[in-house]
């Protein structure tokens, strides 16, 4: 946990230089090296208080030292100068550990204010090295300000999403970790700490061995193409009791180098934006594309162990529908190989940085084969209100869903017969066969209709409790030749319904007036008390017992329910009458209706009004016309 007096500090420090360096990246960056720079002299100065030598600061390299910058005889200037100078040459001081040149590698300082610099070291100095968690939450803060979107596309995936993605992969202690594009290390670091959380007794990772360990922190890779990202990336890895990260500035889609090595486990939020002209990737990939997110989401399935590999991938929702050839064969690859739940984001996560809508892929080659399905779960609130401020709320569904998760799995692997889709209207199972009839497309309303678990003081039933239905083959209407000087409505199924009019005087529907017109294919409704025919049998007429249900009450109610049909697939048998509603007493359902009428009239005199208006503004305009 940060302490207040360490937050504080660093606010202290982004507040000195925000005068001379207004880009948040810049600050922590400057940040970054001082604290390394620092706190290399307080390595040398423990060796020597436990009688060794130092070990950085010597030799040539003696007269950087941080003590030195402190000295009573050093000036402001000469402070200024000799600092300046040392974090150029730091990068080739043969005594520092590659990590160490790596992490001052490019750096400088980009101001030439004394006083600044003086203020900002000053506020350094009271940061002491030591691998506790202080620290290393104390940089994960820091961190925290690098929100913007970067030039690749890459933004800050919130602390809180990125545990929870990680709970849900829930990596061991000997298995290899991979993020292939790791920013400044999050998802990895989280790894690490819920590794060490789940070997716990009595004090964070105690049940591992030294062995288990060591073999832990080798096991966590990530690649970035950044070398800025790189160089935050090993800072913060090495505060959090890294030795030695295994951090690699690379091009995870143009370079080849690594593209035999695979994991247990891989991460990632990779970035969702292509440069303009495409990407220009090798040959290795399965799919054609030039879009980074195509190409990221490609090489992570490809990259995890073939029979037990998992991931979770955080995708922008054009991979979730596009129906171009390369978004729909990748849908194909991830089903193939492994998909087996589909989690959707709020819109706002990522605010303020980007409102896009995203998605969570979760991939389990043992999980996948153990089910036909794919899980589908909404979440709507992650404990933050989804405006740019991101403020904390009360509601939130991610501790809900995670459990969820893990009681599906533990469902497949114990081959239990739980049936999850009654759970939560937020849970949809659906086949991969009917995912693969309709382009792959990985999104729960396209296969079901929302599910209604809306609460009432009243009775719920199910629709097929009260609503009878048949088919109106006898009311077809033979004659195609419509006119509106003729008697009898013709029905037609779509949303219009009424087509038109016919001489017709035989086969009409007249007897069990009002009654519903229900289309299956569109899930339009229609409220009919007259006599009818109809043009085809691609809709059903739906009958109520007037006795106990007002017709027009249910009509109402029908209307509100969202349904989501398929192209050329019908469902109102199989899934609509299963839903339940809620049915009041007749009087009250009455009421209701009387209610609804007055509405409705109101806002047909409103809508007339506006058309008279509309008319008034046409003819002034027409009169200035002449």
């Amino acid at each position: 946990m940060l302490d207040q007096q360490t937050k504080k500090r660093i606010d202290d420090c982004r507040n000195i230089l925000v005068g001379k360096i207004t880009d948040p990246k810049s600050q922590v960056e400057q940040i970054t090296i001082a604290l390394i720079y620092k706190f290399m002299d307080d390595m040398d100065t423990e060796a020597m208080e436990m009688g060794g030598v130092p070990t950085y600061f010597v030799g040539e390299y003696e007269k950087y030292s941080w003590k030195n910058l402190f000295s009573p005889r050093i000036g402001s200037l000469e402070m200024l100068s000799l600092y300046g100078e040392g974090m150029v040459k730091m990068n080739l001081n043969p005594n520092l550990p590659q990590l160490f040149r790596d992490i001052f590698k490019n750096a400088f300082l980009p101001y030439r204010d004394p006083e600044t610099l003086k203020l900002f070291l000053k506020s350094i100095n009271g940061f002491e090295y030591d691998h506790s968690e202080r620290l290393g939450d104390s940089f994960e803060y820091l961190l925290s300000v690098l929100g913007s979107q970067g030039d690749a596309g890459q933004f800050r995936t919130p602390r809180h999403i990125i545990d929870f993605v990680v709970d849900l992969v829930d990596p061991k202690k000997n298995e290899t970790i991979l993020d292939p594009a790791c920013g400044t290390s999050g998802f990895l670091i989280s790894s690490y700490k819920h590794i060490l959380s789940q070997n716990t007794d009595k004090k964070n990772g105690d049940k591992l061995t030294p062995t288990e360990r060591k073999k832990l922190v080798q096991n966590i890779s990530g690649y970035d193409i950044s070398p800025d990202m790189v160089r935050l990336s090993l800072v913060n890895l090495f505060l959090h009791g890294f030795t030695n990260p295994q951090i690699y500035e690379y091009d995870t889609l143009t370079s080849e180098d690594r593209w035999n090595e695979y994991y247990d486990v891989i991460i990632a939020n990779p970035p969702f934006m292509t440069p303009k002209g495409g990407i220009r990737p090798h040959k290795k990939f399965s799919i054609q594309a030039t879009k980074s997110e195509l190409l990221f989401t490609d090489y992570i399935v490809e990259h995890i162990k073939p029979n037990t590999g998992r991931t979770a991938i955080i995708i922008p929702e054009g991979i979730i529908f596009n129906t171009k050839t390369a978004y729909k064969n990748l849908r194909k690859i991830l089903i193939d190989n492994g998909l087996y739940g589909v989690v959707s984001l709020p819109k706002g996560v990522f605010n303020p940085y980007s409102d896009i809508k995203t998605y969570i892929l979760l991939v389990d080659k043992v999980i996948s084969k153990k089910s036909d399905n794919i899980f589908f779960v909404r979440i709507d609130n992650d404990g933050y209100d989804l405006g740019t401020q991101r403020r904390p709320i009360e509601d939130n569904d991610l501790p809900f869903v995670s459990n969820i998760i893990k009681d599906y799995k533990t469902s497949l692997l114990t081959d239990s017969k739980k049936n999850f889709n009654n759970i939560d209207e937020k849970i949809t199972l659906v086949s991969k066969d009917e995912i693969s009839n309709n382009q792959y497309i990985l999104t729960s309303e396209k296969y079901n209709i929302k599910k209604d678990n809306r609460k009432s003081k009243f009775e719920m039933v199910e629709l097929s409790e009260i609503i009878d239905y048949e088919q109106p083959t006898k009311y077809i209407v033979n004659d195609v030749n419509y006119n509106d000087d003729f008697e009898t409505p013709v029905l037609t199924a779509g949303k219009t319904f009424i087509l038109g009019y016919t001489n017709e005087t035989t086969g009409i529907f007249k007897d069990k007036l009002p009654v519903i017109i229900f289309d299956d294919f569109t899930t339009s409704t229609k409220y009919v008390d007259f006599p009818f025919k109809v043009k085809s049998s691609a809709m059903k007429i739906l009958h109520i017992d007037p006795k106990r249900v007002n017709v027009k009450y249910i009509y109402y109610l029908i209307k509100t329910i969202k349904f989501n049909s398929s192209e050329h697939k019908r469902y109102w048998i199989s899934e609509f009458s299963k839903i339940k509603v809620p049915l009041p007493p007749l009087e009250v359902q009455n009421k209701i209706v009387e209610k609804l009428k007055e509405n409705e009239s109101e806002i047909s005199k409103m809508n007339e009004k506006i058309k008279q208006i509309e008319i008034e503004q046409i003819k002034m305009v027409e009169e200035v016309w002449g």
